[in-house]
């Protein structure tokens, strides 16, 4: 509820969070939301606090002991591919300036406002999630199917799908970059 009430649909332009929510999200398919909530203070423990840079340079030896660490989630493929897309991430940052610059144009820099009555109106991927999966891939990041890239655009702000009766939507409608 914390999560919901403070934080998802915020828009976010700091880099160092946008790549924490990208290796959340890629955490989290197959497992629910919840899953990853309960354990992202020993995710950031674990992941040199989403430094893209230190996970860059991971090794087998790390990832030997990220798979013996009951405090995340220890699955080889998602913890290779947090691995790869911080390198992933550097290229963006260096070709773009910053991955904030990158991951807002796909919506124009600017969060689309839906108007969702319910929540089960709440599409799983859209024709932008669909684009920016094709990108991220083409640039070497894994685990970010459209689905995957949707949660993160509702995550990160990119997207306010906050029911229209919900307290929330009018809220994080206001906020401004």
């Amino acid at each position: 509820m914390a999560y919901h009430d403070q934080e998802w649909g915020v828009p976010i332009h700091d880099d160092k969070l946008l790549f924490e929510f990208l290796i959340l999200e890629g955490m989290q398919a197959g497992l629910s939301w919840i899953t990853v909530l309960k354990k992202r203070d020993a995710f950031r423990a674990a992941f040199s606090r989403f430094d893209h840079k230190k996970i860059a340079q991971y090794d087998k030896t790390k990832v030997a002991s990220l798979l013996n660490n009951a405090g995340i989630i220890r699955n080889k493929l998602k913890i290779n591919a947090a691995i790869e897309n911080a390198k992933a991430f550097a290229q963006v940052k260096k070709e773009w300036g910053s991955f904030a610059e990158y991951i807002w144009h796909f919506v124009e820099g600017r969060p689309i406002q839906n108007q969702w009555k319910s929540i089960r109106q709440v599409p799983a991927k859209t024709a932008i999630s669909d684009s920016m999966s094709k990108d991220l891939k083409k640039r070497g990041f894994k685990f970010v199917g459209s689905t995957i890239c949707y949660a993160f655009m509702q995550a990160v702000g990119m997207v306010n799908d906050h029911a229209t009766d919900c307290f929330r939507h009018k809220e994080v409608k206001k906020i401004r970059r």
